[in-house]
């Protein structure tokens, strides 16, 4: 008598389809939060394997800080266009313009304006779900979340009223206002999503790899020269070898040196990393505390 057998990313894998398959049965206006980086191109595959042949049953949603890197954008929009999906894009720019984010005195970085601007999307589309690539092993905070997440009617997150999850069911109830995130790739880690990535052959964008840019060393990392990020006095600009393992903020997002042009070789380089991914982000350098304080204001 024969046993199917499945392997580790097998397991995975059919755990996030099970919470995808949830989220479009309990749910009536769900998206999928799709910025063009590794984790949501997992979860675009996820989509597909969950519903199709079937239309995505969930538009995609970016909040845009007007400070991603270009190649990141040009994906996010070509891989929408090539699911034939609903691609929706809310810009922090307008958000401000519009009174909903106030950025602070003297405030460059626009991670917290992504917040209202976020929130505004929720209220204007009615969403009652948003469908993140949060993992647990990203930091502390993300470590915390259940794979159904609740926020309550102002969007904001309290780890300590949060919902049990025995056996694989979810609660999915909500009172008029309230909202969920659900985080199908909970348990993977980093190395799952490469691993994922190259067994899929899914396209991510260049950055990912090895490539030469200007850089500048600042607070300690690498930071991609541009407009924004202009030399400041005493600082020299290098040319390197460089990728990023996590993208952000273009103003954030530390660069580290790699000579890793396949994905064989960013798998190798991330089992032998003893720094998390996030630790090349300046805006969660900043405090322990700095990811679980948006969080409870409403951040992804």
């Amino acid at each position: 008598m024969s046993s199917y057998h499945l392997d580790h990313l097998d397991w995975l894998e059919t755990e996030a389809i099970h919470v995808m398959r949830e989220v479009a049965g309990e749910f009536d206006r769900p998206a999928i939060l799709f910025s063009g980086g590794k984790d949501s191109i997992c979860l675009l595959r996820l989509a597909e394997k969950a519903f199709r042949p079937s239309e995505l049953p969930m538009p995609l949603l970016n909040v845009d800080t007007g400070h991603h890197f270009p190649e990141l954008n040009e994906f996010r929009d070509r891989r929408a266009a090539q699911l034939g999906a609903r691609l929706i894009v809310r810009k922090v720019e307008d958000a401000i313009a519009q009174g909903i984010a106030t950025p602070a005195k003297g405030e460059i970085s626009r991670n917290r304006l992504q917040i209202p601007t976020l929130l505004a999307a929720v209220e204007e589309f009615r969403f009652d779900c948003l469908v993140g690539g949060a993992r647990r092993d990203e930091e502390k905070a993300r470590a915390k979340e259940r794979f159904f997440s609740y926020r309550d009617q102002f969007g904001q997150w309290d780890p300590k009223n949060q919902r049990p999850e025995l056996w694989n069911l979810y609660n999915a109830r909500l009172s008029p206002g309230e909202n969920m995130r659900v985080f199908p790739l909970s348990n993977w880690t980093e190395l799952d999503v490469w691993e994922y990535i190259r067994r899929e052959r899914l396209e991510v964008p260049g950055i990912y790899f090895s490539h030469e840019r200007s850089c500048v060393r600042r607070g300690g990392q690498w930071l991609p020269v541009t407009d924004l990020v202009p030399p400041q006095p005493g600082e020299r600009v290098e040319q390197l070898r460089v990728r990023v393992r996590t993208i952000g903020d273009i103003i954030s997002t530390g660069l580290i040196e790699s000579p890793a042009d396949h994905v064989d070789d960013i798998i190798a380089e991330v089992a032998a990393a003893r720094v998390t991914e996030r630790g090349a982000r300046a805006d969660d350098r900043a405090s322990e505390a700095a990811m679980e304080d948006r969080k409870k204001a409403g951040y992804f």
